[in-house]
């Protein structure tokens, strides 16, 4: 790997002392910079220019801006009739934000039984600051009183950044991004990022955005830098969100 472009970042530097993006690697495909700290004001300055934390147990923080961004529109979001179907029969219930710690320990445990986790014990510290001041989100789906998935991700202004997704249930995970678009949607959300492109994203109607024109997105969506706190307040049923 070639380091002579990646910027060490130094905690005691100023929260948005980032470098441009377009600067970033094109191999590794993103990588911007390393070192710095996950406090607040560096997660929040960082995601609201494009870039975000991605390492592993042991590394120092890796912090990248890859170029295509893999993004969907919340109106995007593909139901299949299969999942339309299942839905119909469904039992489980949905919730916002009642679980958030749960959610992204059910995250790490699921990457960690794969393939090792970058949702480390400090990743998982500044999202839970982030939730307890407003800033992240979690979506719930619960089998009766177990959790059986969930989604986690950060909203600044009219984006929702994505982190990641669980499910212990056939389609659970599906069924929280059914709710997650469509609040979306509702509220006027410009993008859903999903950061890096893979097949199951795109089957579910994700496409790809150059960095230039996502960050001209983030620009406007972005600023002011304003929390969202209009989520659902009550226990969804699942059958419900197909005709909301």
């Amino acid at each position: 790997m070639n380091n002579t472009r990646v910027k060490w970042l130094n905690p005691m530097d100023a929260p948005g002392n980032f470098p441009d993006v377009e600067t970033a690697l094109t191999e590794p495909d993103g990588l911007l910079a390393a070192g710095g700290d996950l406090s607040s004001e560096r997660m929040l300055a960082a995601y609201s220019s494009g870039i975000f934390p991605w390492y592993d147990e042991g590394q120092p923080i890796l912090w990248w801006s890859p170029n295509p961004r893999c993004v969907l529109r919340p109106d995007d979001y593909h139901v299949s009739r299969r999942l339309r179907q299942y839905a119909r029969k469904s039992t489980f219930t949905l919730t916002f934000n009642q679980a958030f710690a749960d959610v992204i320990r059910a995250c790490a445990g699921e990457r960690r039984s794969e393939q090792g986790t970058w949702i480390t014990p400090d990743m998982i510290a500044a999202f839970e600051k982030l939730h307890a001041d407003g800033w992240a989100h979690s979506v719930e789906i619960w089998d009766e009183s177990e959790l059986v998935g969930g989604i986690y991700g950060m909203c600044i202004g009219r984006i929702f950044f994505g982190e990641s997704m669980f499910s212990h249930r056939d389609s659970a995970s599906r069924f929280g991004m059914i709710a997650l678009s469509r609040t979306l949607s509702k509220h006027d959300f410009a993008l859903l990022d999903c950061q890096v492109q893979s097949q199951h994203l795109v089957s579910l109607g994700a496409t790809t955005l150059a960095r230039s024109e996502f960050t001209d997105i983030l620009r406007a969506s972005c600023n002011p830098a304003s929390r969202f706190d209009d989520w659902p307040a009550k226990v969804l049923q699942i059958a419900d969100l197909l005709d909301n």
